[in-house]
């Protein structure tokens, strides 16, 4: 079957009559995309920007975005006060965090033996998300609010295994690792957060931080900790998915 890449530019293509029946879109911009008198039985869509407050998906006309808003809360309850405000807010809406992916672990705990290394559809296997969130903990509240000299844990996973955004991927181990070390560098990131939550102050979570990935920009002690329980959230939402289908 045909393979696109990124050095392959469909802007503004029309496709009339053909067959897009199985096809993979993965890390696509489909933003602006019209579909016109298609079949999407069984389409899943999985856009974790869709709900940035700036973004509409139009089904038959009707925007569904707060539809999907308010089931995703439904499911994950605490994932609404990801977008607390203040300092005692934000302390409740992290243990409700914690305590999503407590749960989690012990489901996988449960599980057969290589459950966390197990990839569904060539998406990130649960020990993976896990070595994902450090690293985001890592430049979210490491780099970003701490100013540590050297923030990232080995086990962490940057978005791109590969590079291409922005790290120095000497810093990090690749492969399949121990899940019980992936395990203590969970807790060692939630530690960290805990500790800096038990102290912050609402005038703490004004003060200005540099973007990580962008220091032209200027974020917050505020919104670098909605980045890390956003992260925590979303990517709960993909191990929980990816969990249903290994069970």
């Amino acid at each position: 079957m045909p393979d696109f890449t990124r050095t392959d530019d469909l802007r503004g293509a029309t496709f009339t009559n053909v067959s897009l029946l199985g096809a993979r879109f993965r890390g696509a911009d489909l933003s602006d995309v019209v579909m016109r008198a298609v079949d999407v039985a069984g389409t899943d869509i999985d856009a974790p920007w869709l709900l940035d407050g700036r973004s509409t998906l139009l089904v038959n006309g009707v925007d569904v975005v707060p539809f999907v808003e308010a089931e995703l809360n439904r499911r994950f309850p605490g994932r609404a006060d990801s977008r607390a405000q203040d300092a005692d807010g934000l302390r409740g809406a992290w243990a409700k965090l914690e305590a999503a992916w407590a749960a989690a672990l012990d489901r996988v705990a449960a599980m057969p033996p290589g459950t966390p290394d197990v990839s569904v559809g060539g998406e990130w296997t649960f020990a993976q998300t896990v070595r994902h969130l450090v690293m985001a903990t890592d430049t979210w509240l490491g780099r970003a609010v701490l100013g540590l000299e050297q923030p990232y844990h080995r086990l962490g996973i940057p978005h791109s295994q590969y590079g291409g955004d922005g790290h120095d991927m000497s810093v990090f181990v690749m492969g399949t690792q121990p899940y019980a070390d992936v395990l203590q560098a969970w807790e060692s990131r939630v530690a960290m957060v805990g500790e800096f939550l038990a102290t912050v102050t609402d005038a703490d979570l004004a003060v200005p931080r540099t973007n990580p990935w962008a220091p032209q920009h200027q974020e917050s002690t505020l919104s670098c900790l909605h980045t890390i329980l956003e992260e925590g959230w979303e990517h709960l939402r993909y191990a929980t998915r990816d969990l249903d289908a290994i069970s």
